[in-house]
């Protein structure tokens, strides 16, 4: 089923999306990395304030390339999410609404999504300069000295992306598997 949201994403809008589900986000949505994660990770070790209020936001794992002339990003596609893992349940505790990559999550990652009643959207990897087409504006907001891997403020139109894992845990790379399996 085709949905359009808007981002920030609320936990009813969470909990309206579910697993298989193709999402197209309009609104503000930030990118992160690893370098990036690691340095919150050791910022709230420290007691310190994190450079973004993450409640309700959505965190796009990605690194762009060079901007071309009269484009605001280069090609935006997504990076392996469970490279995220030791961070993503933190993050989710303290109100993060959505994660976007590619890949398997592991059972701490679900279990804070389904604690938080969050949702982790895949972006199809390989087309990323197809998606940086949704990108209508980019701005760095942390982290400037990361270069690629600083936290940018993304404003997004119909960015294209597919519920993998919803709020009750419902996981389409496990679903998708027995499901195909059976048809056999």
């Amino acid at each position: 089923m085709d949905k359009h949201i808007t981002a920030p994403i609320t936990k009813e809008t969470s909990k309206s999306l579910h697993s298989g589900d193709y999402v197209y986000i309009t609104g503000t949505i930030y990118t992160a990395r690893d370098a990036a994660h690691k340095r919150m990770y050791d910022i709230l070790a420290e007691g310190g304030d994190l450079p973004i209020d993450i409640k309700d936001q959505v965190i796009y794992y990605m690194g762009p390339s060079p901007a071309r002339e009269g484009r605001p990003i280069g090609s935006a596609g997504p990076t392996t999410a469970s490279r995220m893992d030791k961070y993503a349940p933190q993050l989710l505790d303290l109100g993060l609404g959505a994660m976007i990559g590619k890949g398997k999550r592991s059972p701490e990652v679900i279990d804070a999504i389904i604690r938080n009643g969050c949702v982790y959207f895949a972006a199809v990897g390989g087309a990323g300069a197809l998606l940086s087409k949704c990108i209508v504006n980019s701005e760095v907001v942390a982290y400037d000295d990361l270069g690629t891997e600083a936290i940018r403020k993304l404003t997004v139109e119909n960015f294209p992306v597919i519920v993998v894992i919803d709020s009750e845990g419902n996981n389409l790379y496990e679903t998708a598997i027995k499901e195909y399996c059976t048809e056999q």
